[in-house]
């Protein structure tokens, strides 16, 4: 790929998430060299999940960022060029699962409580901790089921959280190098 075209897409705001799934050797450095694809070239990584296979000598890296199609295959294509990757696909479009996970810890005051259970539990929320002024959900779900969960108990006081980012995975076949 010539690196002329590769710097000539420029980053855009408005452009839709793309989840792109990379197979790779699980060594020192990879991650490191597939990041500065992204960051060289101005994109944001929203968000990047890294973790060892059912074979623990490969890794499995989820990144979601904000970027057209034509940019995602563009970085594919180079991604694909690294002697370490084994696979490297976008499931923005393919038929795959995608799940998240949240930990919130919300505040809950003595009269609130019922209601915020009552709504958690809608969301299939696992409370993870009590304590007198709160309580720590656990919520894990497509992107749209965390939001919509933050949404309602954004009124009840969100003192913190922290998100895992996507996750994906293909429905069908166990690789797309087959």
């Amino acid at each position: 790929m010539n690196s002329a075209i590769l710097s000539a897409a420029k980053p855009d705001a408005s452009g839709s998430t793309r989840t792109i799934s990379i197979l790779v050797e699980n060594r020192f450095g990879v991650l490191a060299r597939i990041a500065g694809l992204f960051s060289a070239r101005g994109y944001n990584i929203e968000s990047l999940t890294v973790a060892p296979t059912e074979d623990p000598t490969l890794a499995r890296i989820t990144m979601v960022a904000r970027c057209e199609a034509v940019f995602a295959q563009q970085i594919l294509r180079q991604v694909e060029k690294l002697p370490e990757t084994v696979e490297a696909i976008d499931l923005t479009d393919a038929n795959c699962v995608g799940r998240e996970l949240i930990l919130v810890r919300v505040h809950a005051t003595e009269g609130k409580r019922t209601a915020l259970l009552t709504e958690a539990e809608i969301f299939r929320a696992r409370v993870v901790t009590v304590m007198p002024e709160n309580y720590v959900f656990e919520v894990t779900g497509d992107s749209g089921k965390i939001e919509a969960f933050l949404d309602v108990v954004r009124p009840y006081g969100i003192d913190e959280m922290i998100r895992t980012g996507q996750v994906a995975l293909h429905r069908g076949l166990k690789s797309q190098r087959t």
